[in-house]
């Protein structure tokens, strides 16, 4: 098909972000479909090109690979919203457990390496390693080390947080949210007094993928709770907060500082 009229390349790459090179090289592997071209044979586009890479580039940004967009864009020339959200769903939810999986494992290699750091600050042998350098052996006890903590915030602070104090979910559901926080705590190692709450250290074995379930489920319904996970050579913490009106229901929760 040959036309007159319509966008370049150029115009379609300063409009959408992509790069001409990005744009011919979707074509190449089909996420683009073939663009009409000009007598002279230069590229032209339409506004549907436009959304087209909306759609791509919202999917990239939700760790979305080519393929999986590829698999997306087949539903998305259908021209019906329902199958691409079904599609994408899908996709992010197989995503946020990915996702969860390596914040589980980051932090506890970020734990490991906060106490190899800290030991390795300790002690400077003046000749080889030895026992105690930490090069060569594990580092000293976690109670000897000065605390260097990495928070990943899952609140703003309650200063910040308005509302009621209440849990939106029903009550049947409540009580299994409650359940699922008791199995979890029943792995907490020590509970620490802390500015407007309680911080509860968990054991090595703790399934802190469950950890980051619950904090996560619990932003939606506790909007009074202040939640943050801490990193650091103490270990893996819950710090919760609340207002002080809240207090006595993050005790009741979370447990008291012994």
């Amino acid at each position: 098909m040959r036309v007159t009229a319509g966008m370049k390349i150029r115009d379609v790459a300063a409009r959408s972000g992509f790069s001409a090179a990005t744009l011919r090289y979707y074509e190449e592997i089909g996420l683009l479909p073939e663009p009409a071209r000009t007598d002279a044979g230069y590229r032209l586009y339409d506004e549907q090109t436009l959304d087209r890479l909306a759609f791509i580039a919202r999917a990239k940004r939700l760790g979305c690979t080519l393929d999986e967009i590829a698999d997306l864009t087949t539903a998305w020339d259908g021209g019906r919203c329902g199958p691409v959200q079904d599609r994408l769903r899908t996709l992010v939810h197989d995503k946020i457990d990915g996702a969860q999986q390596q914040i589980v494992e980051l932090m506890r290699l970020t734990v490991d390496l906060q106490r190899a750091s800290a030991a390795l600050e300790r002690h400077r042998p003046d000749g080889a390693c030895d026992e105690r350098c930490g090069c060569v052996s594990e580092p000293v006890t976690t109670d000897q080390l000065m605390p260097q903590g990495v928070a990943l915030t899952a609140k703003p602070a309650p200063s910040d947080v308005s509302g009621p104090i209440a849990c939106t979910l029903e009550a049947g559901s409540m009580k299994g949210r409650l359940d699922d926080w008791r199995a979890l705590l029943a792995h907490v190692d020590r509970r620490e007094a802390i500015d407007g709450g309680l911080r509860a250290t968990f054991e090595r074995s703790a399934p802190l993928d469950e950890l980051i379930r619950l904090v996560s489920a619990e932003q939606d319904c506790c909007q009074f709770f202040s939640f943050a996970i801490t990193v650091d050579t103490r270990g893996i913490a819950l710090e919760v907060r609340a207002p002080d009106d809240a207090l006595p229901i993050v005790h009741s929760v979370f447990g008291v500082a012994a």
